[in-house]
């Protein structure tokens, strides 16, 4: 597929068909995360592939009432695959603490920004690339409901960013693209050019 093609078939879902998704598939997806950005090659990723039915099925049971509650139909309950999206910061500590890293005086930099999560952020878009280069689409959902990280069992030491869904859309998934397409802000008004 194209690069342009690619970028067109990248859209946010929250319709999936109960296909599941090839193994090969998914670690061809995966296997992004060596190539996404980390500050000085931090490498703080980390993934959680859930394709477990049980485990998917626990994760629906604590969004869709949120969903629900929004007036929005369940839609968690019936994605194929979820990838926890986590960080650990303390691999950017660990890395900016090496002497190629260190501040003159020996310190470590001031964080003015904390780039494992802004990293984060690159990795999500990689995933989702990725996913619709194989024919697949994604979705995300935040860490904002309770008992998540007790139910994906996270280390002390792992941030959770937020889960990516992926599966196989239908042909129309719900969304009237032509309408976003519309409300879409003109260029110049994202865009500023210094020249």
């Amino acid at each position: 597929m194209e690069f342009t093609d690619v970028l067109k078939a990248r859209h946010m879902v929250r319709t999936y068909l109960p296909d599941p998704v090839d193994e090969e598939a998914l670690r061809r997806i995966v296997k992004v995360i060596h190539r996404a950005p980390s500050a000085g090659f931090s490498q703080g990723h980390r993934l959680i592939v859930i394709t477990d039915p049980g485990l998917r099925g626990r994760i629906a049971d604590l969004y869709e009432p949120v969903y629900a509650r929004n007036g929005f139909p369940g839609w968690v309950s019936r994605t194929p695959v979820f990838i926890a999206l986590c960080v650990r910061e303390e691999s950017y500590h660990e890395r900016y603490q090496r002497p190629d890293k260190l501040n003159e005086d020996g310190t470590e930099i001031d964080w003015p920004v904390p780039y494992w999560w802004f990293d984060s952020g690159g990795l999500l878009m990689l995933l989702q690339l990725a996913a619709a280069d194989e024919g697949l689409a994604t979705g995300f959902f935040g860490p904002h409901v309770a008992g998540l990280r007790e139910l994906l069992e996270l280390p002390d030491d792992l941030g959770l960013a937020g889960m990516v869904t992926l599966g196989y859309a239908p042909e129309n998934d719900g969304v009237r693209r032509e309408l976003f397409r519309q409300r879409r802000i003109p260029l110049d008004e994202l865009v500023a050019w210094r020249r």
